[in-house]
């Protein structure tokens, strides 16, 4: 299948979903795409299991070939974390870069050890023979909360910036450690060495900064001396694109690199802001990065759906996709309360207590693109029996996630902010007494 006959069938995929979310069912669009894609591909799988037919298997399989992982991680990550990046608040990041640094390196790293231990009793108790560090690996895979869809659904339910800023920031910088750990772990299971962990991150995080800073300064400095807001893009492509090369190119982290050159930007137009009112009236730069970053996160949610093509549905599924539910919401609440808990932080963002602080930070904790990209990404590298179950239990942890806790997190979140409020109350009740 050629690559615009694939884009024709997605962009017809978001049309199509978009319009009918936007007219009957007016929820989050992005989970809306997920959903209903999944559910199209979902129906066409089993028909082509119950119904067989040549043309609809090749449909199948021709769609089922395209590369998600190259597209995501060779392609456009770069430009939707700079895209995401850019909108991050950043004076409430500074004011909150204590816990957004807990949530983004020692949270992840104490989630995904969790999860391996967790899913490992469950294989040992279920007969499904996995080795722990193959379990670690895929503790690797969904401990990282997804920047691509936190930023994406999280800026529409209406949660205080406070919150939004901790839980966008905290997932577009955990990715880094996410895949640090993934490789670190991945060389372990694939007996490629075992390079220190401590200087394998040292390496990727400060080597990231380094570039991003380099080449985002030099570029911003361009970019004064330009007065077309054309040539703004330009600069701003070239500069995110440039960086993640070169990032990958060294061994550095490009996830983290992107961030990065997203934020420096970002700040760098604040700075500009009188002379961008001269030159850009019309605030062409904001609203190309709007557009793009919802393009390409439209894309992805459909993308994600259209993967279950790749899925050999089994009874083993179910039993697989709760166990792996049930560790990723215990892991991810151990990995929030206690690095929180430890750290004496004197004031827990948004003035909650540890428990709602706990609660909001692991539902709202969504799953998505990174995740699958990496999962897909082991193919090679583990026998099939073993990739086929991590593949079923990564895609059902990014379902649940997505579509369960993305339509209720408004929910969850506005319980929450009842209990605090109540709480409040009898805090100052008992004070005058």
């Amino acid at each position: 299948m050629s690559f615009l006959t694939l884009f024709t069938i997605v962009i017809f995929l978001v049309t199509v979903i978009s319009l009918l979310n936007e007219r009957f069912f007016r929820i989050p669009n992005d989970i809306a795409l997920l959903l209903f894609s999944f559910t199209v591909c979902a129906v066409l799988k089993i028909i082509g299991i119950v119904f067989p037919s040549d043309g609809l298997l090749q449909a199948i399989d021709s769609l089922s070939d395209f590369s998600f992982e190259s597209y995501l991680l060779d392609g456009v990550l770069c430009f939707m974390l700079f895209a995401g990046a850019g909108k991050v608040h950043f004076n409430k990041f500074t004011s909150n870069l204590k816990s957004i640094t807990l949530l983004s390196f020692l949270t992840t790293a104490l989630s995904a050890a969790l999860f391996g231990a967790l899913f490992y009793l469950a294989s040992s108790a279920f007969g499904w023979n996995m080795d722990i560090w193959v379990c670690i690996l895929l503790g690797c895979i969904v401990s990282p909360t997804d920047p691509i869809a936190a930023t994406g659904i999280m800026n529409k339910l209406g949660l205080s910036k406070n919150v939004t800023t901790v839980i966008e920031s905290e997932s577009l910088f955990n990715d880094g450690m996410g895949v640090a750990l993934f490789v670190f772990i991945k060389s372990i299971v694939t007996n490629m060495g075992r390079e220190n962990f401590a200087l394998l991150m040292l390496r990727e995080v400060l080597g990231a900064a380094a570039v991003a800073f380099a080449v985002s300064g030099l570029l911003l400095f361009l970019m004064k001396r330009s007065h077309k807001p054309f040539n703004h893009i330009l600069i701003s492509i070239l500069a995110v694109s440039s960086i993640y090369v070169i990032c990958e190119i060294c061994g550095f982290s490009g996830v983290i690199a992107s961030v990065i050159c997203g934020m420096t930007f970002s700040y760098g137009m604040e700075k500009m802001e009188r002379f961008l009112k001269v030159v850009d009236k019309d605030d062409m730069y904001s609203r190309f990065w709007d557009v793009i970053d919802g393009l390409l996160n439209s894309i992805l949610f459909v993308l994600i759906g259209l993967t279950v093509l790749r899925i050999t549905p089994s009874a083993a599924m179910l039993q697989t996709g709760i166990a792996a539910i049930i560790a990723v919401l215990i892991s991810r609440a151990v990995g929030v309360a206690l690095p929180t808990a430890v750290s004496r932080t004197k004031k827990i963002p948004g003035g909650y207590s540890l428990t709602e602080y706990t609660v909001l930070m692991t539902w709202s904790a969504l799953k998505g693109g990174l995740s699958l990209a990496l999962v897909l990404s082991t193919q090679s590298a583990l026998p099939s029996a073993t990739y086929t179950l991590l593949l079923n239990a990564t895609y059902i942890i990014i379902l649940f996630t997505v579509i369960v806790q993305g339509l209720t997190t408004k929910k969850v979140y506005r319980k929450i902010e009842q209990h605090k409020a109540k709480r409040i109350r009898k805090e100052s009740d008992l004070n005058c007494a």
